[in-house]
């Protein structure tokens, strides 16, 4: 059983940055891809950013581009989303996510984490 667990939510200003994490068990991973998504309220839930666990391929969405950065670190099973230059477009709450890289869509989900960027 996939358990994704984030942290690092938060409140904060406009132009600061945020780290979350995300931490994995239950499986080895070297098989998986592990991203994050947002949902702010009222609208669809997006893709932000995904990194492959093997090689570290990463994909990223247009809108964060140059200000978000993922990585993992693979000794404590943990994906993290480095933000910085928040704006309050960015404010949602923000999931973890896995997928097997055979597999389209994302089967394993985190409960999510509340990111508030205040003007």
């Amino acid at each position: 059983q996939v358990q994704l667990v984030e942290s690092g939510g938060g409140l904060v200003q406009a132009g600061d940055s945020l780290r979350l994490s995300c931490t994995a068990s239950g499986r080895t991973f070297s098989s998986y891809s592990l991203g994050w998504f947002r949902q702010a309220p009222g609208k669809e839930r997006e893709f932000v950013a995904a990194i492959m666990w093997s090689g570290g391929s990463t994909d990223y969405a247009d809108f964060v581009k140059g200000r978000f950065t993922i990585s993992t670190d693979k000794a404590k099973n943990t994906v993290f989303l480095q933000m910085n230059s928040l704006k309050p477009e960015d404010t949602a709450v923000y999931y973890c996510a896995g997928r097997l890289l055979w597999r389209a869509q994302y089967d394993y989900w985190g409960q999510g984490t509340q990111v508030t960027v205040s003007s």
